[in-house]
């Protein structure tokens, strides 16, 4: 997942490299010692790039014919890679996520999958593959994920005296205790963004039987469906009757502060928590209370794919089936939730109970598509999205939800 502040060494790639028309080529073979070289891009920083760096040694020390060089881009990545697809100096393997924008640059990897057989799909959570398919291809391996869950503070909750919440909870469930808790103690009862990433925020639509736009990509009467209003003003509501903030971050600060007793993040918070010593817990988001279905959560899905340019696709993807195996997924807990069922069993982390909700959540999410990979133009259609919610929630304007989202579509 990508970090918030630059490694401050990055590892360069194959800075030894004294022809410039090699490097163009992804660095090919070393002809002094007859390895296969691959570039792989990561967009981690600090203590996730050491633990990468140390399996990348892994794997070096493992194969005779193949060397693996780490490039750490840290908050540069999408610019670095855009720039690498532009120049056909793109490296090997890279972290993907966002596969509207690069799919065109990027390998098809169904046939590779497909020798592999269908027990070593199936190990992977079925949902990770939508996400990291386009346009009926997938063009990338899960690595990685987080969904959403609702956070909440015990103490804060003792101190109201309400019911902790539970993953049966409704929104309507979760306004009153934010009312009670705001009434009762120093606290808003919940924290929710003043200016939300759209692309996570369909998720409250999913919930609420609604979406930015139909399979087709449409938005006008999706985006702006009487559900979709209805969904937008009950976060207004909340903040206009007081028991509700919204912040200018994620709600993570405010959380840890004990300034609101609940909010929604996905499990980047938890290792900060714990180590914050927060008395605190996880369940399911809330469902919508006349919707027939669970509550559904967006997915940030970190996934591993191969340069269309590579000049080396099949120790590419050598590289990516140990970078998505047991004992990979194993290393990298705590900064990845992993993505094999086995791993989730062997290791019992569904056993954990901060852990567990991002779970449930991903299989109550099952055959959701975002609209960014339905929507064309959708970088332009998010960036109006998000002035309109800031439109909404900014506590100066407060503009009317209905009124604010048709500005979006013009």
């Amino acid at each position: 997942m990508f970090g918030n502040h630059m490694k401050k060494t990055v590892i360069a790639a194959c800075a030894t490299v004294a022809s410039l028309s090699l490097l163009l080529a992804g660095c090919g073979t070393d002809s002094s010692s007859g390895k296969t070289q691959i570039r792989f891009a990561t967009w981690d920083v600090a203590e996730d790039v050491d633990r990468q760096q140390t399996l990348v040694d892994q794997f070096n020390e493992s194969h005779d014919d193949i060397k693996v060089t780490l490039e750490a881009y840290g908050s540069d990545f999408d610019t670095k890679i855009s720039a690498g697809m532009g120049s056909n100096d793109t490296p090997d393997v890279m972290y993907m996520w966002n596969y509207p924008s690069y799919a065109d640059g990027l390998e098809p990897l169904d046939s590779y999958i497909e020798k592999e057989g269908s027990d070593w799909k199936s190990d992977f959570y079925s949902t990770l593959w939508n996400y990291n398919s386009y346009d009926g291809k997938t063009y990338g391996v899960p690595v990685g994920f987080t969904t959403h869950a609702l956070y909440y503070n015990k103490d804060l909750f003792k101190q109201a005296g309400v019911e902790a919440p539970t993953n049966d909870w409704t929104w309507t469930d979760l306004q009153k205790a934010a009312k009670k808790i705001s009434s009762k103690t120093d606290a808003k009862g919940f924290s929710f963004q003043m200016k939300p990433d759209p692309y996570d925020f369909e998720m409250y639509l999913w919930s609420n039987d609604t979406a930015y736009s139909d399979e087709n990509g449409t938005l006008e009467g999706n985006i702006d469906s009487a559900k979709a209003i209805d969904t937008y003003q009950m976060f207004q509501d909340m903040e206009k009757d007081g028991s509700a903030v919204a912040t200018e971050g994620n709600g993570t600060d405010e959380f840890r502060a004990g300034t609101t007793a609940m909010y929604i993040y996905g499990s980047w918070a938890l290792n900060t928590l714990d180590e914050d010593g927060l008395n605190y817990g996880v369940v399911d988001i809330p469902a919508f209370a006349d919707s027939d279905h669970d509550s559904v959560s967006i997915l940030s899905s970190s996934g591993i794919s191969i340069a269309k340019s590579s000049k080396n696709k099949d120790a590419a993807w050598e590289f990516i089936k140990y970078w998505a195996n047991a004992d990979s997924n194993k290393a990298r807990i705590g900064s990845e939730l992993p993505v094999l069922t086995s791993v989730v069993e062997s290791e019992g982390i569904t056993d954990k109970s901060q852990y567990k909700p991002f779970y449930s959540m991903l299989e109550q999410s099952d055959g959701y598509s975002p609209s960014s990979f339905k929507v064309k133009g959708w970088s332009e259609i998010s960036d109006k999205l998000a002035l309109s919610f800031e439109k909404m929630y900014n506590p100066s304007t407060l503009e009317d939800p209905a009124s604010a989202i048709t500005e979006a579509l013009k």
